[in-house]
């Protein structure tokens, strides 16, 4: 099991970028797979993308071509490249590690806002 710490939220421009991070502790973060979500205010929790141990990924038709997950198995390390950010993509963003036989594993959520 891991855990994650999220960092990389704050208030941006419309039009702007972001780069989110999520750092897992333990060695065997390479076997989840790891997926970003965010839940706006009064809104359910939607899956951004997910990433797999082979480095397969499927993207929300949303934010596909203007968010990009990345990850840096022996960092330990999951990123989330956001562009062009519009208002609707406020809300607050969480970190999942997901492994057969394991319970998911969440981060504590960072926040993004957009805002001009």
């Amino acid at each position: 099991q891991v855990q994650l710490v999220e960092s990389g939220g704050g208030l941006v421009q419309p039009g702007g970028s972001l780069r989110l991070s999520c750092a897992a502790s333990g060695s065997i973060f390479s076997r989840y797979t790891m997926g970003w979500y965010r839940q706006a205010p009064g809104k359910q929790r939607e899956l951004l993308v997910s990433i797999t141990t082979d480095g397969s990924t499927v993207y929300l038709d949303s934010v596909k071509g203007r968010f990009t997950i990345s990850r840096d198995n022996p960092k330990n390390t999951v990123y989330l490249q956001m562009n062009s950010l519009n208002l609707e993509d406020t809300a607050v963003y969480y970190c999942k590690a997901a492994r057969r036989g394991y319970s998911d594993l969440w981060g504590q959520g960072t926040q993004v806002t957009v805002s001009s």
